[in-house]
């Protein structure tokens, strides 16, 4: 197993092999060449000038060889694209501390959530709620508590209620600042007990 090992970091992959047949190419073209010009009858005898420029070009021919294995094992180039510039606005987002529970109408169960806000406006939407949080949190137990246990089922009947949450804190915001500026309740938890 260890002889295994060894024997593969000695022989090194497909480029040190590629290397070797390449030099060893060059060098049997080099040696054809010259044992032409030594061995071929005088009809055929090359001129000194001949000779030089066929070991030139046949060096040549390795080199570009050469050349092209390395491009064609060289990893492909990474482009980067760029991203579109497009003006995009932060969301921010406030998260009310702890969950509302209250009984749904016409039921025994409860609902439990945990709920979020987020806007594209800026930070003074989130000072807002932040300071009537006590007043925003009445408004929210009073209007999950107007859904029945059918009306909140599903993710239509979720969406329903966030969009209803929604309203009702816009609604008390503009009362008490003179806008609202919420874009959306996201539910933390939602729990039906």
């Amino acid at each position: 197993m260890a002889d295994d090992n060894e024997d593969e970091k000695k022989s090194g992959g497909l480029k040190p092999l590629l290397k070797k047949i390449g030099i060893f190419g060059g060098l049997i073209s080099i040696g054809m060449v010259v044992g032409y010009f030594f061995f071929a009858p005088a009809g055929d005898v090359i001129e000194k000038e001949e000779l030089e420029e066929m070991i030139v070009r046949s060096m040549e021919e390795r080199d570009a060889a050469k050349a092209a294995e390395e491009a064609a094992n060289a990893d492909p180039e990474k482009v980067s694209k760029d991203t579109p510039e497009e003006e995009t606005f932060e969301t921010i987002y406030y998260e009310f501390a702890g969950t509302f529970t209250t009984n749904l109408d016409n039921s025994r169960k409860m609902l439990q959530l945990g709920l979020a806000v987020s806007t594209q406006y800026d930070d003074t939407v989130m000072q807002n709620v932040e300071a009537h949080e006590l007043g925003l949190r009445s408004t929210i137990l009073q209007r999950i508590g107007n859904y029945t246990e059918e009306d909140i089922k599903g993710e239509a009947g979720r969406k329903m209620l966030s969009e209803a949450i929604k309203e009702a804190l816009n609604t008390e915001l503009e009362e008490l600042e003179g806008f609202g500026g919420i874009e959306k309740v996201h539910f933390t938890s939602f729990v039906l007990q």
